[in-house]
C-alpha cells in the first residue's frame, strides 16, 4: 500500500486522521511514518496537545500492522488494547511518528498465534520527532481478531 493509498484509507475510515492533518510520509511493511502539523493540534501553550500526539502515534502503529496483516492475507479487526505515552519535551512544530516492528520474532509469534487461535496480540513502539529531535515515545499493545470474509 503506497503513501497516497494509505492516506486516503485513513481519511475515509478514520476521519480524525484528516481533521488533525495527518500526512503519510512512508508506507511499507517495514515502517510507517506519519506527520501532522501544529495548527490543528495546538493547545493553550502553543504546543501540540498530548492527545493529538498520542492519536498520531497510535495511527502510525495501527497502519503498520494493517499493512502487514493485509499483505499476509490475514482478515482481521485490528484494535488497540492499551498504550503508554512518554512525553520528553514540548512539541512546538510539525511532528513525525515512526513505527516499526522492532523484533522480527515477535511478528512471527503474532502471526502463528493469529493463524492458530484467530486472535493475537503484539506490542509496537512509535517514536515521535519534531525538527529532528526525539520528543515522545508510545508503546502500544494491539490485538487482531479474526474477521471472516463473506
Amino acid at each position: 500500500m503506497d503513501c497516497r493509498e494509505l492516506e486516503q484509507f485513513l481519511y475515509e475510515h478514520i476521519p480524525l486522521s484528516k481533521a488533525i492533518g495527518i500526512q503519510v510520509q512512508e508506507s511499507n511493511t517495514e515502517r510507517v511514518v506519519l506527520s501532522a502539523p501544529l495548527n490543528p493540534n495546538i493547545n493553550h501553550h502553543s504546543t501540540v496537545f498530548g492527545g493529538s500526539a498520542s492519536a498520531v502515534a497510535i495511527l502510525a502503529a495501527w497502519a503498520l500492522l494493517y499493512i502487514r496483516l493485509r499483505q499476509e492475507g490475514l482478515h482481521n479487526r485490528l484494535v488497540i488494547q492499551k498504550n503508554t505515552m512518554v512525553y520528553e519535551r514540548p512539541i512546538a512544530d510539525r511532528f513525525v511518528a515512526s513505527s516499526t516492528v522492532g523484533d522480527p520474532s515477535a511478528w512471527q509469534k503474532f502471526q502463528e498465534m493469529f493463524r492458530r487461535k484467530h486472535r493475537a496480540r503484539i506490542s509496537i513502539t512509535v517514536t515521535l520527532q519534531c525538527n529532528g529531535e526525539r520528543v515522545a515515545e508510545m508503546n502500544g499493545d494491539f490485538v487482531a481478531l479474526a474477521d471472516p470474509v463473506s
